[in-house]
């Protein structure tokens, strides 16, 4: 058994040192053995490669393709651009106290009929539609639908806007045709008298008898601070007092007196628009002053058919403008009729009183001034009356 192991012994370090000799031996291809490492394999070097940058000795004969020549436009024989014709799509008739506007709905006469919710008289929509003639109807108050009252010397004029304004096509933010303004007026004359009842009797001297025939003239104007002149520029500074006149002219009439019986600022010239301040009113009481402690007054009468009064300027809270328009109703009665309670000028300051010293007729001006007696109106008690504008008035701000 021992011999057994001996030998079992002597064959395995005979066989580890065979191992060793052949380790030592190894030497990879390219390597001397002097810088060789043991045990590590010899690596081959590759062998060098010689690089050459390309060149070319003459110029390169391609070019980009020339563009094909370019065609004449041909354009047809006498062509001349259609001028577009006015579309008859609006009508107007003028009525005694309201106007009725008629329009298409194929309102820009291009075949295509316009929504009936884009198309409005001055905000107002359309009071009604014809779908067989297709048609849309307005109609309005000559107050109403956001008419202006302008006049000259003839006439009175009110103007509307008709307007177009298209909404997008379904849910896109395009449209396909424009915004469209049509401007309407209606005019009346403005030289004409009222008179409360027939005069008589018809042996009345000739000058009373030609003033129910004749026009009067009546005038609202902005005078210098001295009353001297009319003012030439319509501006004030908060805290001026604005002067105004009144005046009839008379001609051939009987002797005349002259009163206010309200009248009203506006941002626009248009009475019936807000903001609005009636500053005067119940046939001739001058509120100004009781309203706001201003200095607002009527001034003593120098001449029956003249009549002066100042407002303090002001503005409106709202308006950035500071425009206003002053439109008063004004009334001329003969100059020998009394004084009366709807023929009076009366200014606020610890009480009411009237410019001629009849300061009862100024009573009714906390309440109702009403319509005034008319039973007792005779040839001498006629009036006439007239509306006058004037503006606009610039006020600006006092600076500090």
């Amino acid at each position: 058994m021992k011999l057994s192991a001996w030998i079992l012994f002597c064959l395995l370090c005979r066989a580890l040192t065979a191992a060793q000799d052949l380790n030592w031996n190894f030497q990879p291809a390219g390597q001397t053995s002097g810088d060789q490492e043991p045990g590590q394999p010899e690596v081959q070097e590759p062998a060098d490669v010689t690089q050459e940058k390309q060149s070319f000795t003459e110029p390169l004969s391609w070019r980009y393709p020339a563009p094909p020549a370019e065609e004449e436009p041909r354009y047809p024989p006498d062509f001349e651009l259609k001028a577009p014709a006015a579309p008859d799509s609006v009508s107007a008739v003028c009525g005694e106290s309201s106007v009725r506007v008629v329009a298409k709905k194929d309102l820009l006469g291009i075949g295509k009929p316009v929504h009936t919710a884009d198309v409005t008289l001055g905000g107002c929509p359309a009071t009604g539609e014809d779908a067989e003639t297709q048609v849309l109807v307005f109609e309005s108050e000559l107050h109403g639908c956001g008419s202006q009252l302008l006049m000259n010397e003839d006439s009175f004029i009110y103007s509307f806007t008709l307007m177009y304004t298209p909404s997008p096509l379904g849910d896109s933010q395009i449209v396909r045709t424009r915004d469209v303004t049509v401007n309407i007026q209606c005019h009346y004359q403005r030289k004409h008298d009222v008179s409360s009842k027939r005069l008589t009797p018809t042996w009345n001297p000739f000058s009373l008898r030609q003033v129910s025939e004749e026009s009067l003239y009546f005038s609202l104007t902005l005078m210098t601070d001295d009353w001297q002149f009319v003012r030439p520029a319509a501006e004030y500074l908060l805290g001026d007092m604005m002067k105004f006149e009144v005046s009839v002219k008379q001609f051939h009439h009987i002797p005349l007196r002259v009163t206010v019986d309200s009248c009203v600022a506006t941002v626009v010239p248009n009475i019936d628009t807000v903001p609005r301040y009636v500053f005067l009113g119940n046939k001739g009481c001058l509120f100004d002053s009781q309203l706001t402690g201003s200095s607002s007054q009527f001034l003593p009468r120098s001449q029956d058919d003249k009549l002066r009064f100042e407002v303090e300027a002001f503005r409106f809270q709202q308006d950035n403008s500071g425009s206003i328009y002053i439109t008063c109703s004004i009334k001329a009665t003969a100059a020998s009729a009394a004084t009366d309670t709807t023929n009076k000028a009366c200014s606020f300051s610890d009480g009411w009183q009237e410019v001629s010293g009849s300061h009862q007729t100024c009573n009714c001006c906390d309440t109702d001034c009403g319509m005034g007696n008319q039973s007792l109106r005779t040839e001498t008690g006629a009036q006439w009356e007239e509306e006058n504008a004037v503006g606009p008035i610039t006020v600006k701000e006092r600076p500090l």
